[in-house]
């Protein structure tokens, strides 16, 4: 009678235990355990993928993949012409060798094609080999989305000890695999002090970048958690990277090494405990499991409860700034529990003292902050008098939010008491760079491999939220001054206050409050409010002009002359004197990169919308020196009064105007009617 009903609770709570400790990751196209042999994720970013063409492409490229043999397993190719252009990769597990690595990207798409083949894109993981496609340019691009996470269904002895050894095994294979080697793979083993043996590998798309690769493999280390936390072993994929880790080795034994942690691990970590003996090892499991529900029961109970607390004590604070604006997601509930104790940012900043103000703008100061656990912060503090700030407050949390990208400033949370609007972001110890282009100390310590760093960080943010991310963003005010450096040099793109959320299909949008910094501005915004993705890529023009010469884009001396840079750089690439355009301090560096930047700039700054490229064309013509570019056209010119002026027309006074290259006696004020 006793063994039957354990064998009924084991039946019914077995399954409830599976669901318990799920991964919370969305798992919606493919099943994504750790016994599945596949997991895969079809979508369709907005293109159609149904014509014959499209799939014949599909079809072909994955065959010319699955017939060819490659030792260094990767795979990159595109066929066709937009829009039924395919783009795709294939990468095998790093120790695999080449014919193994053939068979898996076969399997992989034929169960793809089978699958996928009416979406216009798909990633499929397998246990040795990853297989994507898109119609979107998908090479060079550490990607964020999806994230598939296949937990082992043991649990470790010491989750403790186990997790500490993990986390630094990780780390240290992580960090050879971006830097070490050009497969961007790295595999080890590591023991546990008084327990197991684990053993794991980390891999990156060898199109990525080091500090890309860095990155992603960094987001799949913080994944576990609430992956697979306390579990022996799991699977985490990107469609960058992948990290995976188990008691036993499931890899080839010479791609094995020592990850050594002993160093690292403290000696107070605490042995496991030895089962009791004597104890069947079929009642201990069911004991386990019992309390393992249990627990998870409670806690869950436990944990509805303080989040229905909190949001129903938050939603009373939100109601004193209503976000009732129809061009922001009236999804408020998510950013909840971003917010911050008024207190304990006055703390941190020294009650917003003199001493630790970074800077001022137009709708309030910036601190530096220290937290109680050390971490630094900057503070945004909006004024209390302008209405314009508090929509900035409310756009800025909405939008940030649900940004996340490594070219992209972090918001860590805000705070709300009375009349206090504070945003906190991640602190930037580079400041903004503009404090290097223009500043006359640091503008020497700006060599071209770091500006074109730069240049291609800039880039990478603005096609994410241009295209890849699940909104489109058009910031509307790109500027030196909002991108900021992290250690690295790291570019971030910064102050979403005046950004536009774009329905996906939603090509451009008009205003009648011309909001933004004046040369900086496309014409069809500064003159008639209409703005797109192609008023960023106007403003990412002047940017790279202004990286490349060091000059603002308003007036500088040139010899008895006054000059804008915008007429300035077409007058020379015109004559053919393109050195003129560089910086004199870039005594160093691939003058070709310098001299497609230019031409990139030109392009992008072009008065007719349409001529101008996509920041996907941008990626494309950076990534590729071979890529025969188009000749730019006369761009739009400016007239210099005050070319740094912050401006919102509904109340500024006349500081720019504007001149039409078609109509140039007539100046045309930059007001809308």
């Amino acid at each position: 009678m006793g063994s039957s009903i354990w064998l009924i609770l084991l039946f019914f709570i077995v399954p409830i235990v599976d669901r318990l400790v799920a991964p919370t990751i969305a798992q919606d196209d493919g099943l994504c355990t750790q016994a599945a042999e596949f997991c895969w994720k079809c979508s369709d970013n907005g293109g159609d993928a149904n014509g014959t063409i499209y799939q014949q492409n599909l079809k072909t490229l994955l065959s010319s993949f699955s017939s060819n043999r490659s030792d260094s397993g990767f795979y990159s190719s595109s066929l066709g012409q937009d829009p039924n252009k395919v783009n795709a990769i294939a990468l095998c597990r790093g120790d695999l060798g080449p014919e193994s690595c053939r068979r898996c990207v076969n399997d992989s798409a034929e169960i793809i094609l089978r699958n996928c083949s009416g979406n216009n894109e798909a990633i499929l993981w397998s246990e040795s080999c990853m297989l994507r496609y898109s119609q979107n340019l998908i090479f060079g691009i550490e990607e964020e989305d999806p994230v598939k996470c296949a937990p082992s269904p043991h649990y470790a002895l010491n989750a403790q000890a186990f997790e500490l050894v993990l986390n630094l095994a990780l780390k240290n294979l992580s960090d050879r695999a971006a830097s070490v080697n050009s497969r961007k793979f790295a595999a080890g083993h590591a023991s546990v002090p008084g327990g197991e043996t684990i053993y794991a590998l980390v891999q990156c798309t060898p199109d990525i970048d080091s500090g890309n690769c860095s990155y992603c493999l960094k987001n799949c280390i913080s994944a576990i958690p609430g992956c697979s936390g306390g579990k022996s072993g799991a699977r985490i994929f990107k469609p960058s990277c992948y990290i995976r880790y188990e008691y036993g080795i499931f890899y080839d034994p010479t791609a094995d090494s020592v990850v050594n942690v002993s160093a690292q691990v403290t000696p107070t970590t605490p042995a496991p405990v030895p089962p009791k003996p004597g104890l069947k090892s079929k009642t201990r499991k069911t004991i386990i499991i019992i309390i393992v529900v249990v627990i998870a029961f409670v806690t869950m109970l436990l944990g509805g409860l303080c989040i229905f607390l909190r949001v129903k004590q938050q939603r009373v604070k939100l109601e004193t700034v209503p976000f009732s604006d129809h061009d922001i997601s009236e999804e408020v509930s998510f950013v909840d529990s971003l917010q911050y104790d008024f207190e304990n940012i006055r703390c941190a900043t020294d009650d917003f003292s003199d001493e630790n103000k970074l800077g001022q703008g137009g709708f309030g100061a910036v601190y530096k902050g220290r937290l109680l656990n050390g971490q630094y912060i900057a503070v945004k503090r909006l004024s209390k008098s302008s209405e314009q700030g508090e929509r900035e407050f409310k756009n800025e949390v909405m939008l940030l939010a649900q940004l996340q990208h490594r070219n992209l400033v972090r918001l860590l949370g805000f705070c709300l008491k009375e009349e206090e609007r504070l945003l906190i972001y991640e602190y930037m110890p580079n400041a903004s760079l503009n404090h290097f282009i223009f500043d006359p100390i640091n503008h020497g310590h700006l060599d071209w491999e770091t500006r074109y760093k730069i240049i291609g960080g800039i880039v990478r943010g603005l096609l994410y939220l241009h295209e890849d991310s699940r909104l489109r963003i058009v910031h509307r005010d790109l500027k030196l001054s909002n991108i900021l450096l992290g250690e690295d040099m790291n570019p971030k793109i910064a102050d979403f206050g005046m950004a536009r959320l774009f329905a996906m299909d939603q090509t451009q949008g008009a205003t009648k409050t011309i909001v933004g910094t004046y040369g900086y501005m496309a014409p069809e915004y500064a003159i008639h409010g209409r703005f797109s993705v192609k008023s960023d890529v106007f403003s990412f023009g002047v940017l790279v002009l202004e990286i490349v010469s060091g000059k603002k884009i308003g007036s500088f001396r040139n010899g008895e002359n006054e000059e804008d840079l915008l007429s300035y750089a077409w007058k020379n690439w015109r004559d053919d004197t393109i050195p003129n355009i560089i910086d004199s301090m870039l005594t160093t560096g691939s003058r070709n990169e310098m001299i497609q930047c230019i031409h990139i700039g030109l392009l992008c700054v072009q008065e007719n919308v349409n001529d101008r490229p996509t920041m996907a064309s941008v990626v494309s013509m950076l990534n590729s020196h071979s890529l025969t570019l188009s000749v730019p056209s006369k761009p739009a010119y400016y007239l210099h009064y005050n070319s740094e002026s912050d401006i919102d027309t509904s109340s500024a006074s006349e500081s720019f105007i504007y001149v039409s290259k078609n109509v140039v006696s007539n100046i045309t004020e930059p007001y809308p009617r």
